[in-house]
């Protein structure tokens, strides 16, 4: 694959960072986002002449075109743009706030949004380029505990879909690319938890929360493999929309996708009862 420029968000911890890694030591150039001075100062020194910081904070949407305008200056018009900031909220549905729900959309759908129409005025002109959004494979399954997460996975993973057919005929590819459990700290110190305070749930919500909490650092998925497999992702002729990584994101997908069918068939004729008569 030639040298190509990635911009990377949140490359100071977790999947951001091995995507950064991956990426300078196969050659090429990477501004990669921080939010903390001394993370960039940090990301600099792995590749003096290809690492280009970022200071921004997705969030902070005014500030977006500037600052890609700038690192484009420095380091030269973005191949791909991949959207891997972001976190994850825990929390019942009924115990967490709207700022919670807020607060998620903002950095994981808006900041995305507002990354990708930064980057595509010249990626439209160049007639190139592509664009990688980080879901998750709660972007497809859900889990108890988790919905303000998995609408904004959801979210995402439909803005991509349809920004894809919006793109096609500029030579522009998208792909949401969805994760399972990689070994990060996803689910450690990086997610924000809700107390609990409604003792109806201790059921199904107290399990949830231990054993996530005991997983934390243990997952399965290597995150230097992840980066592997978006270099290869963007070295592909025709990339897929969508990529699942993981052994347990297909397994809980294909339950899905299994689970669906049986209930499609089951629904079908109250489903079809609806057109005008003939």
């Amino acid at each position: 694959m030639a040298t190509k420029t990635f911009l990377i968000t949140g490359v100071s911890s977790g999947l951001g960072r091995a995507f950064a890694e991956g990426a300078l030591a196969a050659g090429h150039r990477v501004v990669g986002t921080v939010r903390r001075a001394e993370d960039g100062e940090r990301f600099a020194a792995a590749a003096p002449d290809r690492a280009h910081p970022l200071l921004l904070d997705v969030t902070d949407y005014a500030a977006i075109p500037d600052a890609v305008a700038g690192a484009e200056t420095a380091a030269g018009p973005v191949d791909v743009l991949v959207n891997n900031a972001g976190y994850g909220h825990e929390g019942v549905l009924e115990e967490s706030s709207i700022d919670d729900l807020q607060r998620q959309f903002a950095a994981n759908v808006f900041g995305p949004v507002a990354m990708i129409k930064a980057v595509l005025p010249g990626m439209r002109q160049r007639r190139r380029g592509h664009i990688v959004n980080v879901t998750s494979m709660g972007g497809f399954i859900t889990m108890p505990g988790i919905a303000f997460y998995c609408g904004s996975k959801f979210a995402l993973e439909g803005i991509s879909e349809a920004l894809g057919k919006e793109l096609a005929g500029f030579g522009i590819r998208v792909t949401a690319l969805a994760p399972g459990q990689f070994r990060t700290d996803w689910a450690g110190r990086s997610m924000d938890r809700t107390p609990r305070s409604i003792a109806d749930y201790d059921e199904v919500m107290d399990p949830i929360r231990a054993a996530r909490q005991a997983k934390s650092g243990n997952q399965p998925g290597d995150p230097k493999k992840a980066a592997d497999a978006l270099l290869a992702l963007v070295a592909a002729e025709t990339p897929p929309l969508r990529l699942f990584l993981g052994e347990d994101a297909l397994g809980l997908v294909e339950q899905k996708l299994a689970a669906m069918q049986a209930e499609l068939a089951a629904w079908d004729g109250l489903s079809r009862s609806t057109s005008f008569d003939a």
